[in-house]
């Protein structure tokens, strides 16, 4: 998937939000010719989540808690304060274990802001998340724009949904745990359900993502179960976010999932597929190419030859 400049898409552990009329793809920009003592995450707009244009790297992160050199920096979120019109940058910051083993040992979030969408975002502070250990993040934003983040907590093998506090710049209070090891966390509220989808914990290697519903985010929440047939691996993609268009006609929600390459992760790609959804159950159809009308809400799929 190419950008405006006919270049790789650098979005990588993102996710989609709209502010007006246009939209927002944020993630992780791995490009080969990054300085490697640094972390970056580029932004990107489109009118259509078709074509999109590089807005830049709106954070050129150096190792500012001194974490040494295989620091990590991921899964970038992006929220909208409209009170004050500030951008607030959530990722996960994280350093491996003592003796380089596999594994992380800080389990915290990073906060960066700006006051434009695509300045260069100043690094705040880390934190555990109501003390609470937190890799992988998830983020939701509710129709009312209530703003929510989902996380894992390894040492628990819980997976959390907590709310934002009002100038989202910490998290204020936990909403509901779900006991299951699952990360790549990605929420929509669909026909009167919510729909929680998440990944196994099988590092950068696929597995069969699963759901789970509920009429409130309180719960009681169903058991989980697969969004496609388990030998697919979810179509070697991991779930990232969940992005819900609502036309004139149809509500669409369009499941977004990364297809990493751990070996070359500059050349990881994307798996974008709008979901069958409905009454409780949630089905990711085999990819194939397909069209949306963002007025209607309508998709079509065009199966391959």
């Amino acid at each position: 998937w190419l950008d405006d400049r006919g270049r790789h898409i650098q979005a990588h552990g993102g996710a989609v939000t709209r502010i007006g009329d246009t939209w927002y793809w944020v993630g992780e920009d791995r490009s080969r010719e990054n300085d490697p003592a640094r972390r970056f995450v580029s932004l990107y707009s489109s009118p259509n989540l078709a074509d999109w244009t590089h807005r830049g790297q709106i954070l050129q992160l150096d190792d500012v808690e001194q974490l040494g050199p295989r620091w990590v920096a991921e899964r970038p979120k992006l929220y909208h304060d409209p009170r004050t019109d500030t951008h607030i940058l959530y990722f996960h910051l994280d350093a491996p274990l003592p003796g380089g083993g596999p594994g992380y040992r800080l389990a915290r979030i990073g906060i960066a802001t700006c006051d434009r969408i695509d300045g260069q975002y100043t690094y705040q502070r880390s934190f555990r998340p109501l003390g609470l250990e937190s890799r992988d993040i998830g983020q939701y934003i509710a129709d009312d724009g209530t703003p929510y983040l989902i996380f894992e907590e390894r040492p628990s093998r819980s997976f959390h949904l907590a709310r934002l506090s009002a100038d989202l710049l910490d998290v204020e209070s936990l909403v509901c745990s779900f006991q299951a090891p699952l990360e790549g966390g990605a929420l929509v509220h669909y026909e009167g359900l919510y729909y929680m989808l998440g990944s196994l914990l099988t590092g950068w290697w696929p597995n069969p993502n699963k759901y789970a519903t509920a009429e409130r985010l309180t719960g009681p929440w169903s058991e989980f179960q697969d969004i496609a047939s388990p030998n697919t691996n979810t179509y070697l993609s991991q779930s990232t976010n969940l992005v819900k268009i609502a036309g004139s006609k149809k509500t669409t929600v369009i499941y977004l999932g990364d297809i990493w390459r751990p070996q070359e992760q500059w050349d990881s790609r994307y798996l974008w597929m709008p979901l069958e959804i409905g009454a409780g159950r949630l089905h990711l159809p085999a990819p194939c190419p397909w069209t949306l009308d963002l007025e209607t809400g309508e998709t079509q799929l065009h199966e391959q030859a």
